[in-house]
């Protein structure tokens, strides 16, 4: 666990702060693994983006999307993340990180195991701590947001997205209909009330709030009804689209205050 090798999986907006603050904090041997077509609402700061523009900087840290296991020290030299396309989490198997977190945010556990790393980190409901990971990160809204839960689980998905500025379900976008996404509008784009947003399957998305499109799925990604494809900020600052929020840098510090615990007391596994 001197210098431990970290696997994320997931590489989304919650993962990548994860990512992120583990660089910051000089754990550099860190690998990120995805879906071949990624779903990030808030794209600016999502390194999922490097597996369609090769390279994704978030906040001054690069990551970079590779097809092969043997240039990940490569990547690592050049003071970057590698990021692959492995939804089957292949390089687990291959190369034996110390470290394991899933950030996938899935709401459920997708097939991770207490046995998969010395250190297996789940963010979010679906994993019990002690059963099938070590480690729960709380990432619910509110007092509790960021707790490093040792024993038991995280509060389970209320389905009903966290407060901000007074608004909950109003911010969220979501698709009308299975189909198509498509919309020529830009993440930081300001949006008045009933303003267009884009059309799934010809059905158009209307602003249900004004503010600032924060978050916004790739176009031409087919989505399914009721799917998540974006956020709007009710605030006024473009700026907050392109770095890190306040909950995903709580979420990140606790997976960091995580590692650290077994970094400086191994015993405590």
């Amino acid at each position: 666990m001197q210098n431990p090798m970290i696997g994320i999986k997931g590489a989304g907006e919650m993962a990548s702060a994860v990512a992120w603050r583990l660089f910051m904090a000089n754990f550099r041997k860190l690998f990120m693994m995805e879906i071949g077509l990624p779903t990030a609402i808030r794209r600016a700061v999502s390194f999922s983006e490097a597996l369609f523009e090769k390279e994704k900087t978030v906040e001054g840290v690069t990551a970079v999307a590779l097809d092969r296991i043997e240039e990940i020290r490569n990547i690592w030299e050049r003071n970057a993340i590698p990021i692959f396309i492995d939804p089957g989490w292949e390089i687990v198997r291959k190369i034996s990180p110390e470290i394991l977190v899933d950030a996938i945010l899935a709401k459920k556990n997708l097939g991770t195991r207490i046995e998969d790393a010395p250190l297996v980190i789940g963010l979010g409901p679906g994993f019990t701590a002690g059963i099938d990971v070590h480690m729960v990160i709380e990432t619910h809204r509110g007092h509790g947001l960021g707790r490093v839960i040792t024993a038991g689980s995280a509060q389970p998905d209320t389905g009903i997205p966290g407060r901000v500025d007074g608004y909950t379900s109003e911010r969220v976008i979501r698709a009308p209909a299975d189909g198509i996404f498509r919309s020529d509008r830009q993440i930081g784009d300001f949006i008045k009330p009933g303003e267009i947003i884009g059309a799934v399957s010809g059905i158009p998305l209307c602003a249900s709030i004004g503010g600032v499109i924060r978050g916004l799925i790739r176009p031409e990604t087919i989505v399914s009804a009721r799917m998540k494809i974006g956020d709007i900020d009710p605030g006024n600052n473009p700026g907050f689209c392109h770095t890190i929020s306040d909950k995903a840098r709580s979420i990140s510090g606790s997976v960091l205050e995580g590692v650290l615990r077994v970094f400086h007391e191994p015993s405590l596994l």
